[in-house]
């Protein structure tokens, strides 16, 4: 049973590492919309960017174990760099969203295309992202740089050390539901929060605060994986 508690709880703490938090944030910031709408996107892109990263994490950990590879620290220091790159880009689409109110970025489906992607211009378009793949995408490439990590077994120290693979698989499997309770959690906190008069009163400058926290982290993640 503590193996068990302490592989939800690595999770639940990993899942509030400051770059998956400010990536869900930065991924929320829209159009103008409805309180009701701008909650449940909130909601959905926490929900979606939870399941792409714990999915990424525990079938890449899981598969890691059983061949008997390794991951390249190269690939852990990429993904620390990609997920830096995506907090700028995220930031800056933000900024010149709210800042110019000119360009707005977006993924949705077409009959023709479904990942189509398309840049609009004019006045931003309140798009859900919650309702597309987008959200899922970049949690899976945020768990890129954790995956070496949880591959050897670094949550969980020496506690882990004689268990059975079977064990460990399923410990892995706990650790990735830790994610998704902590990030769903963030996602109703930061869909309350969106939906709060206060927030709602700042409006576009809110959206600004959270674009440049995203754009200023990003380079930060960036420099310290150089």
């Amino acid at each position: 049973m503590l193996l068990i508690g302490s592989a939800l709880l690595f999770g639940f703490l990993h899942g509030l590492g400051a770059d998956h938090l400010m990536a869900i944030a930065a991924l929320t910031v829209g159009g103008e919309e409805s309180l009701a709408t701008r909650r449940a996107r909130a909601l959905g892109i926490a929900v979606r960017f939870a399941a792409g990263h714990a999915l990424v994490l525990a079938i890449g950990a899981t598969a890691v174990i059983l061949t008997g590879a390794a991951v390249p620290h190269s690939i852990e220091r990429g993904g620390e760099l990609v997920g830096g790159a995506l907090l700028i880009l995220f930031g800056g689409f933000g900024l010149v969203a709210m800042l110019a109110g000119r360009f707005y970025l977006h993924a949705h489906p077409h009959a023709a295309d479904p990942g189509a992607w398309h840049i609009h211009l004019g006045t931003p378009r309140a798009h859900a992202a919650s309702h597309s793949i987008v959200p899922g995408l970049v949690g899976a490439v945020f768990a890129v740089s954790s995956l070496r990590a949880l591959s050897t077994l670094a949550p969980f120290g020496g506690s882990i050390a004689g268990a059975a693979v079977s064990q460990i698989v399923l410990l892995i499997a706990l650790f990735a539901v830790g994610i998704l309770i902590s990030m769903s959690l963030f996602g109703v906190a930061l869909a309350r929060t969106l939906s709060t008069t206060f927030v709602a009163r700042l409006g576009r400058t809110a959206a600004i605060l959270m674009s440049s926290a995203s754009l200023l982290l990003g380079v930060y993640w960036v420099l310290s994986a150089l």
